[in-house]
This record gives structure tokens, C-alpha cells and sequence, in this order.
């Protein structure tokens, strides 16, 4: 932290050091309850904006997917390496299983983090009711996380999703979605909805939603038109699956 302090001194912001002589000046005309020191500058210039800026896909996507598990109420969820934020808040209102290659350290009543393969689920055919994968499948088999190289790595997440969803199952998967199919080696793949449509063409589409790029074209879309897919580089696509029940 002293390293730090002495690297940014030597250009320390004006606004960044009048407000601190405003709260060093402020603190003289009350009780002092805390040290208040240039060594323990931890600087944060970027956050005084007009608006509270978020990540979209992730912000967006799990309240999608919580919105239809809700109405769903299933006796419980089962989610295979999605955000944290995600089964963590789900596990308030139902049971959540939650599997990752890499297994969190995720301690929470109603919460089972347990390590899982989305190459090889731990479960028997056809007996998940309510799964999600979501923002995760695009990076099966690229390595990033330790995964083993395969091309097709995410056809065979896909197939075991399908695997397991029960009849009549419900299965919400969420990938980035473009206008081309895409490898941004080694981050992730990019599908066009489509080739998404090709991959579960087995089982039934409830309902794709579209995340765009630019906030100006909305929060979450329901079956956006073509000409506002075809704008998308790095959309975020979010589709509910159901498995037939014959």
C-alpha cells in the first residue's frame, strides 16, 4: 500500500486531493473515529458518473432466468456454472444445487456447491426437472479454466444438458450471441441464434430473449426482429428449453 501511496503522489488528481483536504479539514471539527492517512490512499477515480454503470449480460441474465423459475416453482434447481450471484440468491426462495469444474467454497443454508463436469453430469437420463447453464457453455473445451482442449467441447455440454432434462423439464441456457458463430480464443465462443436453435433442436424453445449490446436498444427483448440481431457483435442470448414429454 506505502508502494502504491508513492507511485500516485507524484500525480495525485486535484479533485481526488481537494475532497481529501475537504474530509482531513471536516474531520478537525468533529470527534476523529478513524485514521485518516495519504498511506492509506486507496484511489478510486472512475466511479462519479451520471449513471451507475453494470455489466449487462450479467446483470440482465439472472433476472431472467429468476423471473421464470419463479413462476415455474419447482421443487428444486439444479445450475451448472453460473454466475455465483445467481444460485446464491436463487437458494433464498428454493433448494440449489449448484456444479462447476472448479467447485466453490460457497457455504449457505439451502446452497450445495459440489464439483461437476459439464462434459459428465452426475446424474441419471432424464430425471432434472428445473437446470440452468447460463454464460458458461461458450467456454467448454477452450482451456480457460483448466478444461481440457476440445472444438466441440461445447456440443457435448450441450448434448448432456439435454441428457438429463427431464420430459417436460425445463432447461434455461444463456450464450453470447452475434450475427456469425465466432471463437475469441481463448475467452469464448459467440453463437448466432441459429446455430443455438441447431444444437437443441430436440427439444422446444418457450422463449428467447435478447440482451443487446447498446442500452439504448432495451434491457430484455422477447423475440427481437432480425434486423436488430443482425446488429449484435456481443449480445447476450437467453433461451427456455423444455424437453417434450414424448
Amino acid at each position: 500500500m506505502i508502494k502504491l501511496f508513492k507511485t500516485f503522489r507524484k500525480k495525485i488528481p486535484n479533485l481526488f486531493k481537494q475532497q481529501f483536504l475537504q474530509l482531513n479539514k471536516l474531520e478537525k471539527q468533529t470527534s476523529k473515529r478513524f485514521s485518516l492517512e495519504k498511506t492509506d490512499f486507496i484511489p478510486c477515480l472512475n466511479d462519479n458518473t451520471l449513471q451507475t454503470g453494470f455489466d449487462r449480460h450479467y446483470i440482465y441474465h439472472p433476472a431472467w432466468a429468476a423471473r421464470i423459475i419463479k413462476n415455474n416453482n419447482p421443487a428444486k434447481h439444479i445450475d451448472v456454472s453460473s454466475t455465483l450471484h445467481f444460485c446464491s440468491l436463487l437458494s433464498v426462495f428454493l433448494p440449489v444445487e449448484f456444479y462447476d469444474y472448479r467447485p466453490a467454497k460457497l457455504i449457505l443454508q439451502n446452497l450445495k456447491s459440489l464439483p461437476g463436469d459439464l462434459m459428465k453430469l452426475p446424474f441419471e437420463s432424464n430425471t432434472v426437472h428445473s437446470i440452468s447453464s447460463m454464460h458458461t457453455v461458450e467456454h467448454v473445451g477452450l482451456g480457460r479454466y483448466g478444461d481440457p482442449m476440445d472444438y466441440d467441447g461445447d456440443i457435448k455440454a450441450v448434448n448432456e444438458l439435454k441428457r438429463v432434462l427431464a420430459p417436460g423439464g425445463t432447461l434455461l441456457f444463456v450464450v453470447p450471441i452475434g450475427a456469425a458463430n465466432i471463437i475469441h480464443f481463448n475467452a469464448h465462443r459467440v453463437y448466432n441464434k441459429q446455430h443455438v436453435l441447431e444444437l437443441f433442436s430436440d427439444l422446444n424453445l418457450e422463449e428467447f430473449t435478447l440482451i443487446p449490446e447498446d442500452e439504448n436498444d432495451g434491457g430484455l427483448i422477447v423475440n427481437p426482429c432480425e434486423e436488430l440481431l443482425s446488429k449484435q457483435a456481443y449480445a447476450c442470448g437467453c433461451f427456455w428449453f423444455t424437453k417434450p414429454n414424448s
